[in-house]
């Protein structure tokens, strides 16, 4: 890895960050007693696709800094239109008045979205964004009259965030056990995992069964359900569990069937990850509603937006004594600094013609997991655009999953970094998901280390 990084931290000034991190952090989705005995990584710099940290040492960002990052640290387009914004103003409100950055963003997302979708709410997050298309779609329904209209479904396996509404929606019992006494009633459909299918299926003749368990709820419940939220193409914390072809767009004539809105979260998928600007293009599908947040901008700050079709937004439309305002806001909806930086990194797939320049990489990327489906540990090797996932088995004839308590994904993780680079596990499921600009080279290299990772761990 060529040297870029020009400070280092001086070694008293390491063990006292170590030592305060310790004191006074308390890290998201992490069991902070192993945490403690743990000597952290603590980044500094980054350049492209890598990261430093305060010791010197370099690391490929392997999961683009939890998924967001496209086009690379200290990319300078961003790092000047941020820069720009900053002379003018930081932030304003966007209750009641309006921004510049916020207004072109919108615009720009419209034209690039699926055609359709024509109004854009922002927020901050994707928790945020997905907690709007909720309560979005509530409240749609009670302004169309339909006031029985007040349940959710979701899959199976799926995540749409942290918020109590996206959690009372989320399909991942060990993020949600603790909270279920206060989640609101959802439906969960059977998630399309074909390499652990919930029906007992195989993927050559199942006829898509899973749609079939789909439309039974929506049938039984169509008139108490106001929507169904889901992932496109892949679901992200759940699993990367990649869904086969046609079920998307099997989905979308179910909820038109049962007169159901339909919310992609694109959170994940969304700018480019999937080979194509957004998952839903790869079957033609326009949703009702659609989130977006972690590429939006590149990873540089926080941004989110929510987009629907004019049909939603009118429903909300009314005299100010009606009350069909959406009442619904965030104090940093529309931030300058970060609508600015989304203007700039989605210039530059257009500039850099980033979609015709993936798909050379995710060929390559297929090419280098091939091997890796012949360990004996390896129950299966999945992608979808640049995102892979290494699903690892204890018994590779019968599927068992290592006990997640034996952390095996975090130990593999601690072994890549000790060859310079940085992971982050789904239990015993293996990510791998780069920045955009990753060149096919260094593609080999990561998993080339992932590889020699997992024989060190596994055996």
């Amino acid at each position: 890895m060529g040297s870029f990084f020009y400070s280092m931290v001086d070694k008293d000034y390491q063990k006292q960050l170590e030592a305060w991190d310790k004191e006074y952090l308390w890290h998201p989705f992490t069991q902070m007693q192993d945490y403690l005995k743990e000597s952290p990584v603590i980044i500094e710099e980054g350049s492209g696709i890598f990261l430093k940290d305060v010791a010197g040492k370099e690391y490929i960002d392997g999961i683009s800094s939890m998924w967001c990052n496209l086009h690379g640290h200290r990319k300078r387009e961003i790092d000047n239109a941020i820069k720009g914004q900053l002379d003018k103003v930081a932030h304003t409100t966007l209750l009641g008045m309006s921004n510049v950055p916020a207004i072109e963003l919108a615009r720009k997302l419209v034209e690039i979205a699926p055609r359709g979708l024509e109004k854009v709410f922002y927020s901050d997050n994707g928790s945020t964004a997905n907690e709007v298309a909720l309560k979005m779609a509530f409240q749609y329904w009670q302004h169309k009259g339909l006031k029985d209209k007040t349940q959710f479904v979701a899959l199976q396996y799926g995540y749409h965030g942290d918020t109590l509404g996206t959690m009372s929606v989320g399909g991942i019992d060990i993020f949600n056990q603790a909270f279920r006494p206060l989640y609101f009633k959802t439906h969960l459909a059977p998630a399309p995992y074909c390499y652990r299918c919930p029906l007992g299926k195989q993927p050559d003749g199942c006829r898509l069964a899973c749609l079939d368990e789909l439309e039974n709820i929506l049938k039984k419940d169509a008139q108490s359900i106001a929507a169904m939220i889901m992932e496109p193409l892949v679901q992200g914390a759940g699993g990367m569990i990649i869904h086969p072809k046609n079920y998307l767009s099997g989905v979308r004539a179910l909820c038109k069937k049962y007169n159901i809105l339909l919310i992609l979260d694109e959170v994940l998928t969304g700018f480019g990850r999937t080979g194509k600007m957004f998952a839903c293009q790869h079957e033609q599908v326009v949703p009702d509603i659609m989130t977006l947040s972690k590429g939006i901008n590149g990873g540089y700050m926080p941004l989110a937006a929510t987009l629907t079709t004019r049909e939603v937004f009118d429903a909300f439309l009314g005299e100010f004594s009606s009350l069909k305002t959406f009442f619904h806001g965030h104090t940093y909806t529309g931030h300058p600094l970060g609508c600015a930086a989304a203007l700039a990194a989605i210039e530059l797939f257009e500039k850099e013609r980033l979609l015709e320049g993936l798909q050379p990489k995710i060929e390559r990327l297929r090419n280098s997991l091939k091997p890796l489906e012949s360990l004996p540990h390896v129950g299966e090797v999945r992608q979808c655009g640049l995102i892979a996932a290494i699903e690892l088995a204890q018994d590779k004839a019968t599927k068992t999953p290592y006990p997640w308590e034996e952390r095996v994904g975090v130990k593999i993780c601690l072994e890549a970094r000790r060859h310079g680079l940085l992971l982050r596990p789904l239990a015993h499921i293996m990510i791998i998901m780069p920045p955009l600009i990753i060149t096919p080279r260094e593609i080999e290299m990561v998993v080339e280390i992932v590889g020699k990772s997992i024989e060190v761990v596994t055996g």
